[in-house]
């Protein structure tokens, strides 16, 4: 089992959520809500308005996310998904825990708020010469105000 960071569609509530919890895909669990402890750029970017976490530390914000627990179908799953390695590449990235709500091993401790933990996150070196000057987000929601329309991959021409 692995640990997967969500910033952007695939979290609670955004249009690719139930993508996490389609028994085709393998199996994940809501662990935790946590920030990166660094910085980065999430911009939404591209014909489709994508979310996109630049690989970019020290700039941006600390990016507020969700910690999935995931088997190593789904991390296949996503892997695809996110267009591995030419699109996103999946890395150790540090967070601190907001909330942990999940179940733990059997003897380990339920992380406390404030705490540091490790995931991996789907971020980007492959951007557009522009994307880093775009304006950067804490949080992303696909139905924010941004006036950047997320276009789901069955809307796309």
């Amino acid at each position: 089992m692995a640990r997967v960071f969500v910033y952007g569609t695939l979290k609670k509530g955004q249009p690719n959520y139930y993508r996490m919890f389609e028994s085709a895909n393998g199996t994940a669990e809501f662990l935790a809500s946590a920030y990166t402890t660094q910085k980065y750029p999430l911009v939404i970017a591209g014909k489709y308005n994508i979310p996109f976490l630049l690989n970019i530390p020290g700039q941006g914000h600390r990016v507020q996310g969700e910690i999935y627990k995931v088997d190593d179908k789904m991390l296949k799953f996503l892997d695809d998904f996110e267009g591995v390695p030419t699109m996103y590449q999946r890395t150790q990235v540090d967070l601190e825990v907001k909330e942990w709500v999940g179940k733990t091993g059997e003897g380990e401790e339920r992380p406390a708020a404030g705490s540091i933990t490790e995931a991996f996150v789907y971020s980007t070196t492959a951007y557009q010469p522009d994307w880093p000057s775009l304006p950067s987000y804490e949080s992303y929601d696909a139905y924010g105000d941004y006036g950047l329309e997320y276009a789901t991959r069955e809307g796309r021409d």
